[in-house]
């Protein structure tokens, strides 16, 4: 298990007694936190209770709901949207639904866990297909009737974008994507609406699965697409039939958060940090994907590079972010998530670590 931390004040954690900036976690916007955040929480307790006890399909389908489907259809501009309980379970309640469409299965080797437990779902072949690369799944979609592409937005591990227009183009037309937008919602696109609109393309045949406890500071999940999707879920789902959904308080804070994203300038301040951050590593070999994703993944050459590189950060007050996960080297790495709430200060400490100065 990870070390035991507690986040104060938006961008640090109490770690051993210590307050260390903290650049870990996907809160980018750092609205977990949130005063209007943690207020609508507490209203919503009051209001509401904690939870309906209930799935949606018997004697819990909450107004609040509805009202949430419809500010999040509201603001990725899609034709509908269906709120879940947590966003791991969008691409397996998703899978539940289209599983009976598609010929074959095509998920990037790097794809986020949710995606490939998605894939045994279903009974046609699931082909792998190399990481982010446009030639070898147009090779291996030749001769597809009716091929369902798997691949996330934002790849958490480095923060390098799936080339979408390239997919969309090479894919037939009966043909579809389910896309993990889970670190693209909020964040990718002028409006914030991920991936599709950071690249300005149709959402058409895409299925987008986005989760709200990232750039959203709250829980759940939720399904864009159309209508007739809604449709096929709620009836062919076991998952979302029988689960029981948000927390009535989570929901309320929800539609504050989708408001604050909608007001405030996060995402103008989220893009002047990664660029700040990144612009300054150009050219070195810690030097960072040229995306708009906050994310800088350092990777160790040993075991002797990583206790110097976290002795480094700790001695700059910088909570030492190494991990290990899937996606990730199997031997471990930093990740670095930059958030519109740093100061500037906090990313001068940062670089001046990564640059050993």
């Amino acid at each position: 298990m990870q070390d035991e931390l507690q986040q104060v004040d938006r961008t640090y954690v109490i770690w051993k007694n210590r307050r260390l900036s903290y650049f870990a976690g996907c809160d980018y916007f750092r609205i977990a936190s949130h005063p209007a955040i943690v207020k609508s929480v507490k209203q919503g307790l009051a209001r509401y209770g904690l939870n309906v006890a209930a799935s949606r399909l018997t004697t819990g389908n909450h107004a609040l709901y509805t009202r949430v489907e419809a500010a999040l259809g509201d603001f990725f501009a899609a034709p509908d949207a269906l709120l879940v309980g947590n966003g791991y379970a969008t691409n397996l309640i998703a899978a539940q639904a289209l599983c009976e469409d598609a010929s074959h299965v095509l998920i990037d080797s790097r794809a986020h866990s949710s995606l490939r437990d998605a894939t045994r779902f279903f009974s046609c072949p699931v082909i792998e297909f190399k990481h982010r690369d446009s030639a070898d799944l147009a090779r291996r979609l030749r001769g597809k009737s009716r091929p369902l592409v798997l691949t996330d937005g934002v790849f958490s591990h480095d923060g390098q974008i799936a080339p979408l227009r390239e997919y969309l183009k090479m894919l037939p037309g009966s043909g579809r994507i389910l896309l993990d937008d889970a670190h693209s919602a909020g964040v990718l696109g002028a409006h914030g609406r991920g991936t599709s609109e950071h690249f300005g393309v149709s959402r058409q045949r895409i299925v987008q699965t986005v989760t709200l406890s990232k750039a959203f500071g709250v829980y759940g999940g939720a399904i864009l697409g159309e209508p007739s999707l809604r449709e096929r879920i709620v009836a062919g789902s076991r998952m979302f039939a029988g689960n029981t959904p948000l927390p009535l308080p989570l929901a309320n804070a929800t539609l504050t958060a989708i408001d604050l994203l909608r007001r405030d300038s996060f995402r103008d301040r989220l893009a002047r940090n990664v660029e700040y951050v990144k612009s300054a590593l150009r050219g070195t070999e810690m030097a960072a994907p040229e995306t708009p994703a906050p994310i800088v993944a350092v990777i160790p050459r040993d075991g002797r590079e990583t206790k110097t590189l976290r002795k480094r950060l700790l001695s700059r007050g910088i909570y030492p972010s190494f991990i290990r996960y899937p996606g990730g080297p199997d031997t471990g790495y930093f990740r670095f998530v930059i958030s519109s709430e740093h100061s500037r200060k906090q990313l001068d400490s940062l670089l001046e670590s990564l640059h050993g100065r």
